[in-house]
């Protein structure tokens, strides 16, 4: 009988010393530099930081009189809040590319089949971010600023600071943008096998609860954004679950990995 060879490691030989990968490191660094810094001039063109801010503030301006504008109470406030939104909106036109840099990083060190849905999760992570924070600029400030003037007494005239508003809107956004890759959690956990599609659905009831948590934790004190934060949430989670079984390490690539190692 013919021996049985195990299949050769796809791997084997193609370990790099570690200053090799510190080079790989500052390369991808620079790349992920050079495209923020290509998105920020882009922006800064066109619409440019005053158009950037105007966007922004068009939720709370909607519930304040028609004449009223927000505050700049610091003196340098007017130069540097336009500076900070330009720089996290050219981070945000860029993501794919900074997403893309850190994929090319680690996969040389990746199976052909653990590459194959890389690239994949990189759109759709992408996708995920950019939807919450659409939906945090379309959907939950409207609703959330509507909520607090109706809470507004009529003696108080309700001019919020420039500064303390971006803070806010740039939490809600980073809040919302990591919240939507709960799907990519939930499949990357399943693929590395580190839980099954049964302990998820098991956890379902515990998952809830952690939302909530964590809404109440990063979102203001109101029921509005922190309903808007863990309900999508809870969602995601089902739709993480429901992709995670296409995702799902096959019998097949186990035996192959298996095979290899030994």
């Amino acid at each position: 009988m013919a021996d049985l060879k195990a299949p050769e490691d796809e791997l084997a030989g193609t370990e790099q010393p570690f200053v090799q990968h510190l080079i790989e490191l500052r390369d991808r660094l620079l790349y992920s530099f050079y495209g923020i810094a290509a998105a920020v001039a882009l922006l800064a063109m066109w619409p440019g930081p005053s158009h950037l801010i105007d966007l922004i503030a068009q939720p709370i301006r909607a519930h304040m009189p028609h004449d009223a504008k927000l505050i700049a109470v610091g003196v340098f406030s007017p130069f540097f809040v336009p500076l900070k939104v330009l720089l996290l909106v050219g981070v945000l036109l860029a993501l794919p590319w900074l997403m893309y840099q850190l994929w090319a990083f680690v996969a040389p060190g990746l199976y052909s089949h653990e590459r194959r849905f890389a690239l994949p999760l990189i759109v759709f992570g992408s996708f995920l971010a950019y939807s919450g924070i659409a939906f945090v600029q379309f959907f939950v400030l409207e609703r959330m600023f509507q909520f607090i003037q109706n809470f507004t007494p009529e003696s108080v005239a309700a001019t919020p600071d420039i500064s303390s508003y971006v803070e806010a809107i740039l939490s809600l956004y980073l809040a919302f943008g990591l919240a939507f890759q709960v799907p990519i959690v939930v499949m990357l956990l399943v693929r590395f096998g580190m839980v099954s599609v049964e302990q998820l659905r098991s956890f379902r009831g515990y998952f809830i609860v952690v939302a909530f948590v964590v809404a109440a934790i990063f979102t203001p004190p109101d029921v509005i954004s922190q309903l808007a934060l863990a309900v999508p949430m809870c969602l995601l989670y089902e739709i993480g679950i429901w992709a995670a079984q296409l995702f799902a390490r096959k019998p097949a690539d186990e035996t192959g990995e298996d095979a290899a190692k030994s």
